[in-house]
């Protein structure tokens, strides 16, 4: 069963119902974070939970939405919640809105407040097998990634362009969009990090806090799955860096896949009507998988 917790206590779904005047609803202001969690006997586990929380709690200060996230606590929140789904796959979202907080009122932002937390368990997406075994076609999307948007490279409820893409892209019978910066650098999917592979070398875009010293800042998502990627692929002796990646590093890529924590490693086999390396799924992105799995 899917479960929810909002705000200290646990309620049906249907149930569960946040003010007309939060901040998350006025404004669109706040962050999440996606999860996947497994069930061994009655405890769950949360895949890399804190570091989950380490990159909201950043973002909250970053973007003033919150200066006092308490990890330990939404940490014991987001366990209990999956212990209640008890679900053995699930996906586990934690959302965090600015709450009662009317941006437009005068001194809105000295005004103390509370947050709105709401945490959601249910069944994991069953991808199919075919999918993450022979790899899909990517889409690019028309949507540019701005360095200059304050929420860029934060996970923000910003995601309508976002969907609008992924859904654009399944009309071309593709699984993701791949979203290229106003420079034309490669940013990653819609709901992805990305990674190519050349010459037997791993390559990823810069991500927001690891822009060079005078740089301009990065829109790209510093993913959970991107750095365990990254972590798998320096034990496996792979040649791992990020760089400023163009259209033809892409669609000139031996291998090219993409990361989160739904799917960990999808491999992708063309980007629009080009064939990426054989076609099928390289190397090194089997072994990333395989790594994964173990």
């Amino acid at each position: 069963m899917a479960a929810t917790f909002l705000n200290g206590e646990f309620l049906d779904p249907t149930d569960a119902r946040v003010s007309a005047a939060d901040a998350g609803i006025l404004h669109g202001v706040g962050l999440f974070e996606t999860m996947s969690a497994t069930l061994d006997g009655d405890t769950p586990t949360v895949a890399r939970l804190h570091d989950h929380l380490d990159r909201l709690a950043l973002s909250a200060k970053t973007l003033k939405l919150s200066d006092s996230i308490r990890k330990p606590a939404l940490a014991e929140a987001v366990t209990r919640t999956a212990e209640k789904a008890g679900l053995p796959k699930q996906r586990v979202r934690l959302t965090v809105t600015g709450g009662d907080l009317n941006l437009l009122a005068q001194g809105a932002a000295d005004r103390p407040h509370d947050p709105t937390i709401i945490i959601t368990a249910q069944p994991a997406t069953d991808y199919p097998p075919a999918m993450l075994e022979r790899g899909v076609t990517a889409a690019i999307a028309d949507t540019k990634g701005n360095p200059f948007e304050p929420g860029a490279g934060h996970k923000t409820l910003n995601y309508w362009w976002r969907l609008s893409e992924l859904q654009a892209a399944g009309a071309k019978n593709a699984a993701e969009a791949l979203v290229f910066s106003i420079t034309n650098h490669l940013v990653g999917g819609c709901v992805s990090n990305a990674f190519l592979v050349k010459d037997g070398a791993l390559f990823t875009p810069i991500a927001r806090g690891e822009e060079p010293d005078g740089g301009i800042p990065s829109p790209v998502l510093p993913g959970i799955t991107r750095r365990a990627a990254v972590f798998a692929a320096q034990e496996l002796g792979i040649e791992t860096s990020s760089r400023m990646l163009t259209i033809n590093d892409v669609l000139g890529a031996d291998e090219l896949f993409l990361t989160n924590s739904s799917w960990s490693i999808l491999p992708v086999v063309a980007v629009e009507a080009s064939t990426i390396g054989t076609g099928a799924p390289g190397e090194i992105t089997t072994k990333l998988r395989d790594a994964f799995r173990g």
